[in-house]
């Protein structure tokens, strides 16, 4: 009876991927979560009548709740667990150092005390920094962060890397485009603009909002996920990409677009400090080796997300966050 533990599983990829999970009747899964401002137990209501399923409150950075916690093997360990947003980083880069690196490290650390089948460091595009056109990053292109949030993202993954060189300690990293979809805390893009516009309030949009990014729904990175448990190979990395690069601004334009709302809600605003400008993956070795499939065409899951957030609004609209 395989046993499952989902770290950080109360914030946006984490709370999909247990849905996903949950849903295949694995045996037991344990999900631990510090529940800071974006994980949420709103994430998780779903989930809770699930027997096979447990939620503990457990900071990854306090080695004593994680002792607590450990007491036989894990099979599989997916950790989502981060702090995620570059502004929040760019203004307090010491936390995001102390949980994406420190967090990690004191997970790998009862790894090798409780050795499991399989350790997945769910990580980021953004740790190859900004890719010019026509350009993509495969696995093996050099790592550029360009800020706290990557350069933690970066270092995390050269930990989880050298356990498995000095350990053989078995290890997969994830380096995903940017997900969208429920539940995501609406500091990032596409939820910010869909509240910003059902509050009819300004949107605001870096520079010129010409920064392109590539995006995923995060049902096809749950799935890549599952198939990493599976087929992923210790000691590799695999990118999971998707086909739709579409710039900030022309996004913020679609979205407005279903909502029904024109252009004079966007606001131009002073460019983030060391903004990369393109994020752009060679997906190719993931599809092969992981077997990947699309299931959601960008444009009918970005119209299922805002129709999502517009039934979810009376949650979101109570947040106060000068992030949102």
């Amino acid at each position: 009876m395989a046993r499952y533990l989902i770290t950080g599983g109360a914030g946006f990829i984490g709370s999909n991927f247990l849905s996903l999970l949950l849903n295949k009747k694995y045996s037991e899964v344990i999900c631990i979560d510090k529940f800071n401002y974006a994980a949420s137990d709103f994430n998780l209501q779903e989930l809770t009548k699930k027997p096979n399923f447990s939620i503990r409150k457990v900071d990854i950075t306090n080695t004593k709740e994680l002792n607590k916690l450990w007491q036989k093997p894990f099979d599989y360990i997916i950790n989502f667990a981060a702090e995620s947003h570059v502004d929040r980083s760019i203004n307090t880069p010491v936390i995001f150092f102390e949980n994406n690196v420190l967090g990690t490290i004191n997970l790998l650390n009862k790894c090798l005390e409780y050795p499991p089948k399989l350790f997945i460091q769910i990580s980021t595009d953004e740790v190859y920094g900004s890719i010019p056109k026509p350009h993509m990053a495969d696995e093996s292109s050099p790592l550029k962060p360009s800020n706290p949030y990557s350069a933690s993202k970066c270092s995390a993954d050269l930990a989880v890397l050298s356990y498995y060189k000095t350990y053989n300690l078995p290890v997969v990293i994830l380096r995903a485009v940017n997900n969208f979809g429920p539940r995501q805390y609406p500091e990032k893009l596409i939820p910010k603009v869909i509240i910003k516009i059902l509050k009819n309030k300004k949107i605001p949009v870096y520079g010129n909002g010409q920064a392109v990014r590539t995006w995923l729904y995060v049902m096809d990175f749950c799935n890549a996920i599952l198939s990493a448990l599976g087929k992923g190979i210790p000691g590799e990395i695999y990118n999971i990409g998707s086909p739709y690069e579409i710039s900030n601004l022309e996004l913020v334009e679609n979205i407005l677009m279903l909502l029904g709302k024109n252009r004079d809600l966007i606001e131009f605003v002073d460019d983030r400090p060391g903004h990369d400008q393109r994020y752009a993956l060679d997906y190719t070795k993931a599809n092969n080796q992981l077997d990947l499939t699309e299931q959601y065409p960008f444009d009918l899951a970005l119209k299922n997300t805002v129709t999502w957030y517009k039934k979810s609004f009376d949650y979101y609209n109570n947040l106060t966050d000068k992030y949102v």
